[in-house]
């Protein structure tokens, strides 16, 4: 399409944009300045079919007018195959205050060869963007075409690592293949943008962490690319991209946008150690580092990625082999509350979480670098449990939705407190002053703050930090001051209702602004109240709900004060709803909440029994929960309250899985006379690969051959080789890749690549050659077999853009010590890709190949055993079961696999639950010992069948143990859940 130049006008010495769609996606664009704006965020998006304006200045995002801080979270659809479920976890991400979801589209997750796309079943974008917009949650869409993300080629299809052309650059082979790809996932896209209503995508990312090529004409030429075709395939938000390293590239008018520099927004991300104290790289910190926001003041401070924990290698080196739960640990609430409220303070007003959720790399789909769990020590956790880190997202998320003072923050003059740092932000239109303090030391500090007026007197825990607020609009009403957190002010029938929150047992003053006295009752807590000079100031030590009632002083309607500690504040649910907002308190989590007239219907979950109380409109004299009505009462809260609690969630019994497993070995390509002859001669000559064709070798690699994901067997054939003494296998697998060898059907042994360590944990290209001493007996010149499986760990990620995807998988070259034989060699990888589960689900063994794993295949005559298992054999062996699970329809239950043995025995074990490669587990490197079994791929009211392939060397007694199932969490509520193919 033809875009027209977009035009843009000074306000405020700033730049106010805003985008707005005329007529269809593929109508060109025209933004719009805007007036100051005041008052409340957007209310909740939603695909409403109106046009929407998308605009920004220095402070924030304006939708229509509005300013708009993005609370945000990642989420990634690849890692929960699952489509019912991601309503799940986008729904607790909206009722625990985030209003974004950013998601990565891997290129290689929809695309199995050129030119094939799939967007159906668990890869289904559409329903994905359908769903976010249903809970009430903008978009952030990141499609690359590269993510990085600890993905197999960073996100590239195995496909591309065979083909000609220079990826990540403006190379014409490689971007047409990348049109390709942005042709197909925005053709999706164009219709759940904002701007014309059709869904809630906000942001669009191009590329991801590029800092290679920045200032040579290739790269720059590249982003150019990309920005002109996004833009012609009729998608109208702000793009961006996300600056690895806060270097300032990429900034505005760094590459040629054609005349469109309008739309173009400035981000950068961060992933500080919780070591170190937290940086100020906003557009006002104090001190400031190199880049960050500063390197573009006329676009809001946007963090595409934050860290919401960390990754863990194999071997799990970085956390001392405790996996995500040291991870959690490290970066727990208080970490959050340190480095989010400083990004807060320093003017980042798009803030994006990385992982929120973080779920599981299942099959072939992580890179080398990472085992299966992907869990990160998200706040949501794999098994989509809620965890502690949820409390600081919950709270600093509502308030940013229900205070607008928070998107346009100026700092003001500084101030001290002894022991803390201290960020002093005033909004100039509201008058509200905003102080962070954060304490870096290693004790607690208890000091003053000096806010107008007043000498506030604090305490802040080590390594923790809090958000005060002063001079703050709690509707009719204002605060003067308060030692508490604010996280929400609404109307709720004919009283407004505010909520404040910290630390259990910490002593809060709150003083109200009353032009004469007030009315006080003390509902609930004990609170001690006074009045004085036009102030209503209020003491209290939180703990549990703690309510008072302010009446009169002025104002006509009352104010109920609710002081929460954390604990609490995490079970008061407010929703906006087209008949007023409705604050809920007391279950596990609030999910829907709609009027209508009279009645106000809430689904939601229960751990422990709860009762229900529920803040609305005026009127409301009905309550139902999941469908049932409940019995209520009035309250002197002037709420309505459940009289008998909803029942916590029962008891979830789970089967042994000691009985009706059968076995079944193979690798019969091992034996000598298997017949290979429908293989795939290994007959080519050239590469695209990064790693050259040795001297005087066929090309072996395997992505040259079509095989991508997971095990490659090869066998050579040879004469001649009477005086061969060894022979000498180069292969390259990536971390914890490995290679067995037979002659003659004979094992020669297996290699493998070495546990990384804390130094090597990065790299990826692992490459060795494994030695094998040749049987003195098989040292003749009459016809051999050499049978060689390697398991390959995935490609390299490409984050340096060197083409390090390209890195030659499989065996490289193979060479006899006493003879030089000439080799023919064929070689087969995996089957063609999974029509349901895709190509990331199977690898080439031979009981994938032959559909051992799917649930429908016959093992009748397969022999019984009985697990555990201890044999000392080289290859595969497979083991299968049945089991059934009958858990009650309205429990959702959370169910993992765990796997133990005796850390000495070397042997690995790939999991396929009905058909579903669900992970890997290495018994002696670890650290991952349970697998996550999502509802939909798992049967919870059904029959379901587990298949276990079993790879071990030989060398040591090899499993598996006996498997058992685990309830990972489980709440009386849930979503309804389709089975997955």
């Amino acid at each position: 399409m033809g875009l027209s130049r977009r035009t843009f006008s000074a306000l405020a010495g700033t730049t106010a944009l805003g985008l707005a769609l005329g007529g269809s996606a593929a109508a060109s664009c025209a933004y719009a300045a805007h007036t100051v704006p005041t008052g409340p965020a957007p209310a909740p998006p939603r695909a409403d079919g109106r046009r929407h304006t998308i605009g920004y200045d220095r402070y924030s995002l304006l939708v229509d007018g509005r300013r708009l801080v993005v609370w945000s979270g990642e989420l990634h659809p690849c890692r929960l195959p699952s489509p019912s479920l991601w309503r799940d976890v986008l729904q607790k991400m909206r009722a625990h205050g985030y209003n974004t979801v950013s998601i990565y589209v891997p290129w290689n997750y929809h695309s199995p060869a050129p030119g094939h796309y799939d967007f159906t079943g668990v890869r289904d974008l559409d329903l994905f963007l359908r769903t976010a917009a249903e809970t009430g949650l903008y978009v952030i869409l990141r499609p690359g075409p590269y993510c990085n993300a600890e993905l197999d080629g960073g996100g590239f299809p195995g496909w591309l690592s065979a083909t000609e052309g220079s990826a990540r650059m403006a190379d014409p082979t490689y971007l047409s293949y990348v049109d390709e790809w942005l042709t197909q996932v925005n053709a999706i896209v164009a219709r759940h943008l904002l701007t014309d209503g059709g869904g809630t995508v906000l942001l669009y990312q191009i590329e991801n962490e590029y800092d290679s090529h920045v200032t040579e004409p290739a790269g720059r030429d590249y982003m150019a690319h990309l920005y002109r075709k996004v833009r012609a395939d009729g998608i109208d938000v702000p793009l961006f991209h996300n600056d690895k390293s806060r270097n300032g590239y990429w900034i505005p008018g760094s590459f040629d946008t054609g005349g469109d520099d309008g739309g173009w927004l400035y981000g950068f991300d961060g992933y500080p150690s919780p070591s170190l104290t937290p940086p100020d790289w906003g557009h006002f910190g104090i001190g400031g580092l190199k880049g960050g926001a500063t390197a573009s003041p006329r676009t809001p401070g946007l963090i595409p990625e934050f860290g919401g924990g960390w990754f863990d290698p194999w071997g799990g080196v970085w956390f001392d082999k405790k996996g995500y739960a040291e991870s959690r640990r490290q970066r727990d609430a208080a970490y959050e509350r340190r480095f989010y409220l400083t990004n807060l303070a320093n003017g980042i007003t798009l803030h994006s979480v990385y992982m929120t959720f973080g779920g599981t790399s299942w099959g072939w789909l992580p890179a080398p670098v990472v085992y299966t769990s992907y869990d990160y020590g998200a706040a949501i956790d794999e098994g989509r449990q809620p965890t502690s880190k949820l409390i600081p997202m919950h709270q600093i998320g509502q308030l940013l939705r229900y205070f607008p003072d928070f998107a346009k923050l100026d700092r003001a003059a500084d101030v001290t407190a002894d022991g803390l740092r201290v960020y002093h932000l005033t909004n100039a239109d509201t008058g509200a002053h905003v102080y962070v303090l954060r304490n870096d030391g290693k004790d607690p500090v208890t000091t003053t703050l000096p806010v107008p007026g007043a000498e506030l007197p604090v305490v802040v825990p080590p390594q923790d930090a809090r958000l005060l607020a002063a001079g703050l609009g709690l509707g009719r009403r204002r605060v003067r001051h308060s030692s508490a957190q604010p996280m929400l002010a609404l109307a709720a029938g004919r009283q407004e209702v505010a909520v404040f929150t910290g630390r259990r047992g910490e002593a809060t003053v709150t003083a109200l602004e009353c032009a004469s006295r007030p009315a006080v009752r003390v509902l609930e807590g004990a609170a001690d109240c006074a009045y004085a000079d036009g102030l209503l100031r209020i003491e209290a030590e939180l703990g549990g709900l703690t309510r008072v009632l302010v009446s009169g002083g002025g104002v006509s309607a009352p104010l109920l004060l609710l002081l929460a500690d954390d604990e609490t504040s995490v079970r008061l649910w407010p929703r906006d709803t087209p008949s007023g907002p409705v604050l809920v308190y007391g279950p596990a989590l609030l999910r829907t909440a709609a009027v209508d007239g009279a009645s106000v219907r809430l689904t939601g979950d229960t751990v422990l029994a709860a009762e229900v109380e529920v803040w609305g409109p005026r009127g409301i004299g009905h309550v139902s929960w999941n469908g049932r009505a409940l019995t209520t009462g009035a309250t002197s809260s002037g709420s309505l309250r459940s009289t008998r609690p909803l029942a916590g969630v029962g008891p979830v019994a789970l089967p042994a899985l000691h009985d009706g497993w059968r076995r079944k070995r193979e690798n019969p390509e091992s034996a000598p006379g298997f017949d290979d002859s429908a293989w795939r001669a290994a007959d080519g000559t050239t590469s695209y690969s990064t790693t050259p064709v040795p001297d005087g070798q066929p090309l072996l690699f395997a992505d040259d051959y079509g095989f991508h994901y997971g095990d490659v067997w090869y066998r050579g054939r040879f004469t001649g080789a009477g005086g061969a003494r060894s022979v000498s296998l180069a292969y390259s697998t990536g971390t914890q890749g490995l290679l067995m060898a037979w002659l003659d059907g004979r094992p020669l042994g297996t290699h493998r690549m070495p546990v990384p360590d804390n130094k090597s944990v990065r790299q990826g290209s692992w490459a060795d050659t494994a030695v094998f001493e040749v049987p003195e007996e098989l040292r003749t010149d009459g016809a051999h077999v050499l049978s060689v499986l390697v398991r390959r760990m995935q490609h390299d990620q490409d984050g340096k853009a060197q083409d390090t995807h390209k890195v030659a998988r499989g065996l490289t070259a193979v060479t006899f010590e006493g003879a030089a034989p000439a080799v023919s060699w064929r070689l087969q990888g995996e089957a063609a890709p999974d029509p349901v589960r895709g190509p990331q689900n199977n690898g080439g063994l031979y009981g994938e190949r032959q559909g051992w794993h799917l649930p429908e295949h016959t093992d009748g005559d397969w022999q019984p055993v009985r697990l555990p298992v201890a044999e000392r054999r080289q290859g595969v062996t497979w083991y299968r079961t049945g089991f059934r699970l009958a858990v009650d329809a309205a429990t959702d239950a959370s169910i993992g696999l765990t796997l133990e043995d005796d850390p000495m025995r070397a042997y690995r074990v790939q999991i396929f639950l009905n058909g579903w490669n669900m992970g890997q587990y290495i018994n002696d490197v670890g650290p991952q010992h349970t697998f996550a079994l999502p509802n939909g791929i798992l049967r919870t009211r059904g029959a379901n069948t587990l298949a276990l392939a079993v790879l071990s060397d030989g060398t040591t007694p090899s499993g598996p143990p006996e498997p058992r199932l685990v309830l990972l969490g489980s709440a009386a509520g849930g979503v309804t859940v389709t089975p997955v193919p």
